[in-house]
């Protein structure tokens, strides 16, 4: 995993400028009763180092270039956003993969528009109405929401690569996300290719 991790932000994005953010997070009331403090920690690390806020948390623009805003972290794209156009012809396969916002929360590429998600404990915009078990499977099938109906999570999500993470590595990242402060964020819904 941590190879695949490591290509993953090698090949995107070391390009891009991009950085491990990591930061100070409010408690949740909704901790899971069986989360003790060292699984927490454990998922705070693994989210950090995992990059998880590279494209989950929204920035602020600064004279050094873009930093998390860790008021909304991993809140995914905001919902007021608006996208820039896209620019004729320059997704294909002889061209670019992929374009990002300014903030790297959204995405273009040929599988049309995909937005990073709320990942807060929300109970109506992130992942309050989650279980744990819900988690697992979407980061294990690749389908929002764990469902095997659900629709695809879209790139540049890697989760191919949490299909190798331990069950206990990805309920130490649940815990973690649960002390959260809820963010009301509504990410729009992806946005198919543009003919």
């Amino acid at each position: 995993m941590r190879i695949g991790r490591f290509l993953f932000g090698t090949v995107i994005a070391a390009p891009l400028g991009l950085m491990i953010f990591g930061g100070n997070f409010v408690a949740a009331k909704d901790v899971p009763a069986d989360a003790k403090g060292a699984q927490i920690e454990r998922g705070k690390y693994l989210t950090t180092f995992g990059s998880c806020h590279d494209c989950h948390t929204p920035k602020n623009f600064t004279e050094k270039g873009p930093e998390p805003d860790m008021s909304r972290a991993l809140s995914g794209s905001p919902a007021e956003m608006k996208l820039p156009p896209l620019p004729k012809d320059v997704i294909g396969p002889d061209k670019w993969g992929a374009l990002g916002t300014n903030d790297l929360t959204a995405w273009y590429g040929p599988w049309g528009v995909s937005f990073a998600a709320n990942l807060t404990p929300d109970l109506e915009t992130g992942t309050g109405s989650w279980t744990e078990e819900m988690f697992i499977a979407a980061l294990r099938t690749g389908k929002h929401l764990g469902a095997p109906e659900g629709r695809n999570i879209l790139p540049p999500m890697p989760w191919q690569f949490y299909t190798l993470t331990s069950d206990e590595d990805l309920k130490a990242i649940w815990a973690y996300i649960r002390t959260l402060k809820p963010v009301k964020n509504a990410v729009p819904e992806p946005l198919p290719p543009q003919k």
